[in-house]
C-alpha cells in the first residue's frame, strides 16, 4: 500500500474511533458545554484540567500539556508504540491494518507471524514454569520464597515459577510444536558446544518479565545454590525483550493507576526488591532490573507518574546508581526524590527487618535531589582532613548552583557551615565569587526578547484561531507571516493545505508534529473564552498586526539601505516611493493596536 493510501486508512480509522468514546473507556468523563472533562490520566491531579475535543477530535491536558489526537492517547496510555495503538484501535472496530506496499506488507506480515510465535512461546514457559513450582518437586523453591517472605498469593500475581533442570523445558517446548530455532530465538533457550538444546534459566527460581501489555517477554532467574554461576540471571535480548527499554512490573503498576491513579512510583534495583515491597503493600513499584536507567526507562516512567521515589541499595554501588540516573529522569520533567536506606540495606532487607512501617519510614525521610547529590558528596570525603574538607565545600557549592530558590540555597548553606566549621560568611562569599558556568549562548536584549515575545504570543493566539476554524479567522491569510518557530510554519502549512482540501480538522496536526512542546502551547489558548471571547476577534486583528510589523520595519530598512546605494534619481524616486507605501501601512498597523 502506497504512503497515500495508508494515511487514507489513518484517517477512516480516526473517524470509526470516536475519541471520546475510546478515551472514556479507559476514564470517566464528563461533558460540559462541547467538551469533555476529566482528571489528567498522565500526570496525578485532584481538579478535573484534562478535555476532550469531541468535534475537532483531540485532547488537551491544561495541566501538564499532554495533547494528541486518538491514535496519541491509546499510544500514551498504553504505553506501546504507533503502529501498535493502530493496532488496538484497528481491532477495536474490525479493520485490518495494511502495510505501505508489498514487500514491507510480506515482512511486516513476516514479523509479525514471528513475534505472535514467541509471544506465545513465552507464555507456555512461563506455565511450564509455574506448574513445576506447584508440582511437588520444588521444595528448594517454594523454600525460598518461604524464606523471603513472599506469600502463594503474590507468587500467582507474579507468575513466580522454578526451573527444575536443563532439559525439561526444551523437551516440552519441541512437543508444543515449536522449533528448535524458536526455542533459541526467544531466549528460553541455548545451545551447549555440543549442539544440545538446554534451558537457559536451568534450576533457578523463574520471574516473567510482563510488559506492559500483559505479554511475557523474558525470564529472569534466581540462582538457589551456591555455584560460580551468576546469583542472577535474565534472558538475552529477543526480538521481544530490550533491556534497556524495559521495567519490571509496569503491567501492574499500569493497573493500579487505571484503578485509581498514582501519585508516585517507587523505582528498585531488582525484581525481587519489587515483588518484596508489593507483598508488604507498596503496589506502585518497578524495577529497573539492576542496570543503570536509562533515557528510555525514564520515558517510559513518565507516561505513568510525575514523581519517582529511587530506591536503589543502602551501599556505595547502589548510591552511585542513584545518581547516574537522577540527571535523566530530571531531563524528562520528572520530580525525583532519593529514599535513604540503611548502610548495607537493600528495599528487601528493610521489609524483612523492620516490616512494612521501617520501609514507610524510609520513604518518608525521601530527600529532594539536591540534598542527596550533597549528601553524596559529603560520603566521598573525611572531613576531619583539612584538604578533603576544602574539596567538599567547593564540590558542595558547585551542588547548590542547582538551587531552586535563594531561600533553598540559603537553608543549604546553614547546613554546610554547620557540617564543615566554615562560617556562612565565608561560604556565602565563595558561593559568590566562584567562577560561573558560561552561559549556552549570548543573552538577547531586553528589547528584542519583549519583541520577540510579543510576536510569539500573537502567532500561537493567530494559529490557535486558524487551527481551530474560528468563524473570524477563516478569511486570515496565513501565508503573509514569516513565521521563525519551525512548529509555526508547521500548523501554518497544515491549515492552508485543509482549507484548499475543504476545511480545517485540529486532530490531522498531531500526524505533523508531537504532541507537547510549543503545539501544546498554542492548543492551550482553547480553553474558558479565549478564542470565543467577544474581545477575541478584536484581539486576533491585534495579533494579525503584530506579526505583520516586524516584515515591514524589515522591507523599509532594506529599501533605505538600497536607497544608498541607488545611482540614478529614477531608481530613487521609485525607491523612495516604496518607503512611504510601507511606512503608511506600518501606520495603519499601529493604529490598529497591539496584541
Amino acid at each position: 500500500m502506497k504512503k497515500e493510501a495508508f494515511q487514507d486508512f489513518i484517517r477512516v480509522l480516526k473517524e470509526k474511533n470516536a475519541i471520546a468514546d475510546v478515551i472514556g473507556s479507559y476514564i470517566k468523563l464528563e461533558r460540559r458545554g462541547y467538551n469533555y472533562w476529566a482528571c489528567c490520566p498522565f500526570h496525578h491531579e485532584k481538579t478535573p484540567s484534562f478535555s476532550v475535543n469531541a468535534a475537532d477530535g483531540y485532547y488537551h491536558c491544561f495541566g501538564c500539556g499532554a495533547s494528541g489526537d486518538v491514535i496519541g492517547f491509546v499510544k500514551n496510555y498504553e504505553n506501546v508504540d504507533f503502529m501498535q495503538a493502530v493496532q488496538l484501535l484497528a481491532a477495536r472496530v474490525k479493520m485490518e491494518v495494511p502495510a505501505y506496499d508489498e514487500r514491507s506488507a510480506e515482512e511486516a506480515a513476516e514479523k509479525k507471524k514471528k513475534r505472535d510465535r514467541l509471544v506465545a512461546l513465552m507464555k507456555d514457559a512461563a506455565r511450564f514454569y509455574f506448574g513445576n513450582l506447584y508440582s511437588g518437586r520444588a521444595e528448594a523453591h517454594l523454600a525460598y520464597l518461604q524464606k523471603r517472605g513472599i506469600s502463594p498469593s503474590t507468587a500467582r500475581r507474579f507468575g513466580i515459577g522454578a526451573s527444575l533442570d536443563f532439559s525439561s523445558l526444551p523437551s516440552h517446548l519441541l512437543a508444543q510444536g515449536y522449533t528448535p530455532e524458536e526455542c533459541v530465538d526467544s531466549g528460553t533457550c541455548s545451545r551447549t558446544e555440543e549442539g544440545r538444546l538446554i534451558d537457559a534459566e536451568g534450576e533457578r527460581l523463574i520471574i516473567p518479565i510482563i510488559n506492559n501489555m500483559d505479554e511475557v517477554i523474558a525470564f529472569g532467574g534466581r540462582l538457589l545454590k551456591k555455584s560460580d554461576r551468576a546469583k542472577y540471571k535474565n534472558t538475552r535480548e529477543t526480538l521481544l525483550f530490550n533491556k534497556s527499554r524495559t521495567l519490571y512490573n509496569l503491567n501492574l503498576v499500569k493497573k493500579e493507576r487505571r484503578a485509581g491513579g498514582l501519585s508516585s512510583v517507587i523505582l528498585v534495583e531488582g525484581y525481587m526488591d519489587a515483588i518484596s515491597l508489593y507483598e508488604a503493600g507498596f503496589h506502585c513499584v518497578a524495577a529497573s532490573m539492576g542496570t543503570s536507567l536509562t533515557s528510555d526507562q525514564a520515558r517510559l516512567l513518565k507516561r505513568y507518574t510525575d514523581t519517582v521515589y529511587i530506591s536503589y541499595d543502602g551501599d556505595a554501588a547502589g548510591q552511585s546508581a542513584n545518581l547516574r540516573g537522577l540527571d535523566l529522569l530530571k531531563q524528562e520533567g520528572l520530580k525525583v526524590r532519593v529514599v535513604p536506606l540503611p548502610e548495607g540495606l537493600d528495599p528487601d532487607d528493610v521489609i524483612r527487618v523492620q516490616g512494612k512501617e521501617g520501609y514507610q519510614s524510609c520513604l518518608d525521610a525521601a530527600m529532594p535531589l539536591i540534598d542527596f547529590r550533597l549528601l553524596a558528596a559529603k560520603r566521598k570525603y573525611d572531613l576531619t582532613k583539612t584538604d578533603e574538607k576544602r574539596d567538599y565545600v567547593a564540590e558542595a557549592l558547585a551542588v547548590l548552583r542547582d538551587a531552586e530558590s535563594a531561600t533553598e540555597r540559603e537553608e543549604l548553606l546553614r547546613r554546610l557551615s554547620a557540617e564543615t566549621g566554615v562560617s556562612l560568611a565565608s561560604l556565602a562569599r565563595d558561593y559568590e565569587n566562584a567562577p560561573k558556568a558560561p552561559p549556552s549562548e549570548a543573552p538577547v536584549p531586553a528589547a528584542a526578547a519583549d519583541d520577540a515575545g510579543l510576536e510569539k504570543k500573537a502567532a500561537r493566539f493567530v494559529l490557535a484561531a486558524c487551527l481551530l476554524d474560528k468563524p473570524y479567522a477563516r478569511g486570515c491569510d496565513l501565508a503573509a507571516f514569516s513565521f521563525e518557530d519551525p512548529v509555526h510554519t508547521t500548523v501554518a502549512g497544515y491549515v492552508m493545505k485543509s482549507r484548499a482540501e475543504g476545511g480545517v480538522r485540529a486532530s490531522g496536526i498531531f500526524d505533523l508534529l508531537p504532541e507537547d512542546g510549543e503545539l501544546a502551547e498554542i492548543l492551550n489558548l482553547d480553553y474558558g473564552d479565549n478564542l470565543d471571547s467577544p474581545v477575541a476577534e478584536k484581539y486576533f486583528e491585534g495579533c494579525i498586526a503584530t506579526l505583520l510589523r516586524r516584515p515591514l520595519t524589515q522591507k523599509i530598512e532594506a529599501a533605505r539601505r538600497e536607497y544608498e546605494g541607488a545611482s540614478s534619481p529614477e531608481e530613487k524616486r521609485e525607491i523612495l516611493t516604496r518607503i512611504d507605501r510601507y511606512t503608511k501601512e506600518l501606520k495603519n498597523l499601529s493604529a490598529g493596536g497591539k496584541a
